[in-house]
C-alpha cells in the first residue's frame, strides 16, 4: 500500500516532524508512536520499537508533537489537549490503514483521550502510561513556578501554566478506561520512578486490557528492557 505521506501539519498549520519505517507492501497495519513530555520521536525506545515493528512487516510512524524535537511550534504551547489534536492530524494522513497507537508516558494519556472518541484507533498501547495527570504534574513540577520555572531543570523545556492547567483539568484518564472498546496493551516497568506502576494497575480493571510488567525496567525501558518492550508490542500487534 502507498505510504507516501508527505508533510503532516496540525490544526495550527505547524509541521509535525515524522519518520516512517515501512513494513511489508501488503500490510495494512501501521503503528503510530507518540513520545512523552520533554521527549521527541528520536528517543531510543521509540526508535527501537519502530525498527522492530518494521522488521516484522508492520509499518511504524514515529512523530514529534508540536513544539518538541524538530516539529514546528513553541514548547510553551505544548499541553495534552494540543497533543490530542496533533495526533488527530497524524491520523488524518493515514487513510485506508488499520491504525494502532503506541504512546509513551504522557503520550499514552494522549492516546487514551483520543481513542475514547476516535474509532480510527483500532488498537491502543500504553508504554509506562501516565494515568493520573494532575498527580504527575504536582509530583514532578509542583515546586516550580509556572511560566518561570523549568521541567527537570532543562532550559529548553520551560514549565508553562498552559501545561499545568491542562494536566489539572484532565485530572486522570482512569475514568475513560471503560470507554476504550478496542484491544489495549499496557507495558510498564516495575522500577519506574517517573510514572509508577500503580498507574497501569489502576487501569487494569478494564476487561479489554492486558498488562505486561517488565521486572526491573525503568521509565524509558533502558538496557535489555528496550527490546523486551519492543518485542512484546510487536507480538501483540501481530496477534
Amino acid at each position: 500500500m502507498n505510504m507516501d505521506l508527505g508533510e503532516i501539519r496540525n490544526a495550527s498549520g505547524e509541521r509535525l516532524d515524522h519518520t516512517l519505517h515501512p513494513g511489508s507492501e501488503d500490510c495494512r497495519q501501521v503503528v503510530v508512536i507518540g513520545h512523552g513530555v520533554t521527549g521527541n520521536k528520536d528517543r531510543p525506545l521509540v526508535i527501537a520499537l519502530a525498527e522492530t515493528l518494521a522488521a516484522n512487516g508492520i509499518h511504524a510512524l514515529r512523530f514529534s508533537f508540536s513544539g518538541n524535537g524538530n516539529s514546528e511550534g513553541r514548547f510553551v504551547d505544548s499541553c495534552v489537549s494540543k497533543e490530542v489534536e496533533d495526533l488527530g492530524s497524524v491520523l488524518d494522513a493515514l487513510e485506508d490503514c488499520d491504525i494502532a497507537y503506541a504512546g509513551h508516558s504522557m503520550g499514552a494519556a494522549v492516546g487514551v483521550l483520543k481513542a475514547s472518541k476516535d474509532k480510527r484507533i483500532q488498537k491502543l498501547i500504553s508504554l509506562a502510561g501516565m494515568v493520573h495527570t494532575k498527580a504527575f504534574a504536582e509530583r514532578e513540577f509542583g515546586e516550580e513556578t509556572p511560566d518561570e520555572g523549568l521541567m527537570w531543570e532543562k532550559p529548553e523545556c520551560p514549565l508553562s501554566s498552559t501545561y499545568m492547567n491542562g494536566m489539572a483539568a484532565i485530572g486522570s484518564v482512569q475514568n475513560l478506561a471503560a470507554s476504550i472498546q478496542v484491544p489495549w496493551l499496557l507495558v510498564h516497568g516495575t522500577e519506574d520512578d517517573v510514572v509508577p506502576l500503580q498507574d497501569s494497575l489502576d487501569i487494569q480493571a478494564n476487561q479489554k486490557v492486558e498488562l505486561f510488567q517488565i521486572e526491573g525496567a525503568d521509565h524509558v525501558f533502558e538496557g535489555n528492557s528496550t527490546q523486551r518492550m519492543a518485542e512484546k508490542v510487536t507480538q501483540w500487534v501481530k496477534g
